[in-house]
């Protein structure tokens, strides 16, 4: 239940790694039908189009966690009614980190990327990772995958020739010290790492974590365990599974389904009485 009479009117959706907002066209046009304004920013220099940033992949190499959520953040903070945020993958991290600093009225991760501290690492994720993690060179570089191993990790409920046709509009290399943090180093260097979120806030939007139940890269085991996290905070955190829904379920048949459940649940829930945390982290 809504805690203000200015009920959320925009929605944000923040991309994962491999992806630009072009991954987002379908839930654009459906909310936009529904009424609402929809923004979908990309990563910062991720603005060009699929196309270029396979051409020019130094601009993906060089991006950092830290600016892209600051520059998510002044997009969500120039929206007058506190937004809905919803992200895929490692924009559900993200996603994450701008609910830390007090943003948005509600959200919804979806096949969420681990925060710092999560430590369940499926078999199946670790073989989605591995063409990234299994040279260490890539982390200096944009990394990005084969047809095969984008089949296996984004897209394995698909048929081959599916995938194929996904992989080819959509995939783009992935700043590859981004996977090496979360996927290695996040959890054993000592301190606070780029990924770490307060989980113990109570004074945060509510929280729904979305997976699916054939997920290879991100499984649900890994979500549940996200989520697990929050149990100190008074703030709601929640969590729903869909069957038979793989890593690529904003768009593979029926993610009509899985856009209606967080949509409805973020209005349910929405807090739109909140102020941002400034400098939060």
């Amino acid at each position: 239940m809504t805690n203000s009479a200015a009920a959320p009117d925009t929605i944000v959706l923040i991309h994962g790694l491999w992806m630009t907002p072009r991954s987002w066209e379908g839930w654009v046009s459906y909310y936009e039908a529904k009424g609402y304004r929809v923004l979908t920013p990309a990563y910062p220099g991720f603005e060009i189009e699929v196309e270029a940033l396979r051409e020019n992949p130094d601009v993906i190499a060089g991006l950092t966690v830290p600016e892209t959520v600051e520059h998510l953040a002044q997009v969500i903070e120039s929206v007058q009614t506190p937004p809905i945020l919803m992200g895929h993958s490692f924009g559900g991290t993200l996603t994450q980190l701008l609910v830390a600093r007090g943003l948005g009225s509600a959200a919804v991760v979806i096949d969420s990327a681990p925060t710092e501290g999560v430590r369940v690492n499926p078999l199946s994720q670790v073989k989605s990772l591995f063409p990234v993690l299994k040279n260490p060179a890539n982390r200096h570089k944009a990394a990005g995958f084969t047809p095969e191993e984008f089949h296996y990790a984004f897209t394995n409920t698909l048929s081959a020739e599916d995938s194929k046709r996904v992989y080819d509009r959509y995939h783009i290399g992935a700043p590859g010290n981004w996977v090496w943090a979360y996927g290695l180093i996040a959890n054993f260097k000592p301190g606070h790492q780029e990924t770490w979120v307060d989980y113990s806030l109570d004074d945060r939007a509510p929280l729904l974590f979305i997976a699916g139940s054939e997920d290879h890269i991100m499984p649900p085991s890994v979500n549940k365990s996200n989520a697990k996290h929050y149990h100190k905070s008074k703030a709601l955190t929640d969590f729903h599974e869909f069957e038979g829904r793989s890593h690529w379920t904003c768009a593979e048949p029926g993610w009509e389904a899985v856009a209606d459940y967080a949509l409805n649940w973020a209005l349910e829930h929405a807090d739109t009485a909140r102020m941002p945390r400034s400098n939060a982290s």
